[in-house]
């Protein structure tokens, strides 16, 4: 297995980009960048430039030479190089939470139909959605149809066409499901939400920048996602909101500030929003929070989400080979999909020892993500996570079951 490993990282056409990443030279095995990635050394020096320059020696001034317009300067990239989306699209503010209740609020307003009143969402959807989802149906009398989804796999377009009707109004669901890191058919499901005349508003943060999206070829209504997983943004970095053209003209989110103003300076009385995707902001842009994220879109945008993805489905597959292997022998349970293409860029296997063990791997700097009840979430970024990193992990994982670490390199 040892050997495998290193012929992978010999044939990996983007394993040089691994070297662009703070802490890839250290001996710690890092499988958690599905909740935060690894900072890029240009990074350093972006901040630190922007904190001589731009804020330092133009202060105020900034404003209006460069931070008004980064929002959708950043979201255009983000759309162009991950998201799959045209200009004007998609735009960075707040967090994955606001966003996503400024979305789902926006989609219920553009329904003008008064016999839908039901929002279906899945029972092993990310807590945040299903929570937004119960609160803005207690505000606006609605109805939850719940998909109940298996939580090793996720939600089939069968199950939302069999769940979705007349009286749908909106479908709340997530690309790649975050404990099982299954990858939902998100085309063929928006067509179904879509055949039932419904809108339909996808949650990206396990799949912006791990595997290639299409959001308009898909024709999705609406997403939102998180910056600071597989796009490097940094810890809290803002999230992105997408909305697609054809629903812009006349869409209204609910959280009116000043930004997301027609003309934010002219500090007049009443609101009336700022044309297309600009409409969706409220207060200050995160100006530090967006800076993160421009080189790892710059590195997408080199190299194309096509790689990026191919890179992921191989971790993934190796993943997948060392858990049968070490693991299952051991008592392990595989609870991500084996078929790659129903997967995104990590695997969840379970074990009722991993609560207690997961610690024990962070002593040792293998650092992978527990998840209640008995899940160890093994996340893997293309550009920064190497297979022998990946086998030492997985090696201790093994070492730790079998009640002391065995030696690494040695298979």
């Amino acid at each position: 297995m040892w050997q495998r490993a290193r012929d992978l990282d010999a044939a990996d056409p983007l394993a040089s980009y691994r070297e662009h990443f703070i802490g890839t030279d250290t001996a710690l095995s890092y499988l958690d960048g599905n909740s935060l990635g690894r900072p890029l050394k240009r990074t350093v020096k972006d901040i630190s430039a922007f904190i001589q320059d731009s804020w330092g020696r133009r202060l105020i001034r900034g404003w209006d030479e460069e931070w008004l317009e980064l929002p959708q300067a950043i979201g255009d990239q983000l759309g162009r190089a991950v998201l799959g989306a045209a200009p004007g699209q998609t735009i960075i503010a707040d967090s994955t939470t606001v966003v996503l209740y400024k979305l789902i609020r926006a989609a219920l307003a553009a329904v003008t139909d008064p016999a839908r009143t039901e929002i279906v969402l899945d029972t092993d959807n990310f807590p945040t959605d299903r929570y937004l989802v119960e609160g803005i149906a207690r505000e606006e009398g609605l109805t939850l149809r719940w998909i109940d989804a298996d939580p090793a796999s996720g939600v089939t377009a069968e199950q939302v066409r069999a769940a979705t009707g007349p009286a749908t109004a909106v479908v709340v669901l997530s690309q790649i499901a975050y404990r099982s890191g299954f990858l939902a058919d998100l085309p063929g499901i928006t067509a179904a939400v879509h055949d039932a005349g419904a809108l339909v508003v996808w949650d990206l943060c396990h799949s912006a920048g791990s595997v290639e999206i299409g959001l308009d070829a898909a024709g999705v209504d609406f997403a939102a996602g998180c910056t600071y997983k597989y796009l490097n943004g940094g810890p809290g970095s803002p999230a992105f909101a997408y909305v697609n053209a054809r629903h812009l003209a006349g869409l209204q989110q609910p959280i009116w500030g000043w930004m997301g103003r027609k003309d934010a300076f002219e500090m007049g009385p009443g609101y009336e929003a700022a044309p297309g995707i600009r409409g969706f902001l409220s207060g200050t842009p995160a100006v530090f929070g967006m800076l993160a994220m421009r080189g790892t879109l710059d590195l997408i945008e080199e190299v194309g989400m096509a790689a990026v993805r191919e890179k992921s489905r191989l971790l993934t597959g190796f993943a997948v080979e060392l858990h049968d292997a070490w693991l299952e022998p051991a008592g392990v349970r595989l609870s991500t999909p084996r078929d790659p293409e129903q997967r995104g860029s990590h695997i969840t296997v379970d074990h009722p020892a991993f609560r207690e063990m997961t610690a024990a791997l962070w002593e040792q700097d293998v650092i992978p993500d527990f998840r209640a009840p008995q899940g160890i979430r093994i996340g893997l970024s293309p550009l920064s996570t190497s297979f022998a990193e990946l086998y030492q992990g997985v090696a201790a994982i093994r070492g730790l079951l079998a009640g002391s670490v065995g030696s690494v390199g040695s298979e």
